[in-house]
């Protein structure tokens, strides 16, 4: 069992790195302002929304035992600190897990 460990972390982290360095040696040539960059910007986005919807409408694990209105309410109070502290990720982050662990154990 611990060599199919051990092979998983070393496949994992081939595909990651080597996907990274080949990303490297690409950007050299990708402008910020071409019209393939901000597409794949714009995809990149719309698949992050997609999933953090996905983990609202309908949740896996413990989260399941969540109601739905909590759910919402602590993406939209984690949204508003995300653009108070001038789209920092730590705060709203760090907000949404304690908010939520409240709103399970006390609501």
């Amino acid at each position: 069992m611990s060599i199919n460990i051990l092979l998983s972390i070393i496949v994992t982290s081939l595909a990651t790195y080597v996907s990274r360095f080949l990303g490297v040696l690409s950007s050299v040539r990708i402008k910020e302002t071409s019209k393939l960059f901000r597409w794949f910007n714009c995809l990149a986005y719309a698949t992050l929304a997609a999933l953090i919807a996905r983990t609202i409408i309908f949740p896996v694990g413990v989260l399941s035992e969540a109601s739905y209105l909590s759910r919402v309410l602590v993406v939209l109070l984690s949204l508003g600190i995300f653009f108070i502290s001038r789209k920092n990720f730590v705060y709203p982050t760090i907000f949404s897990a304690i908010s939520m662990a409240f709103l399970n154990n006390y609501f």
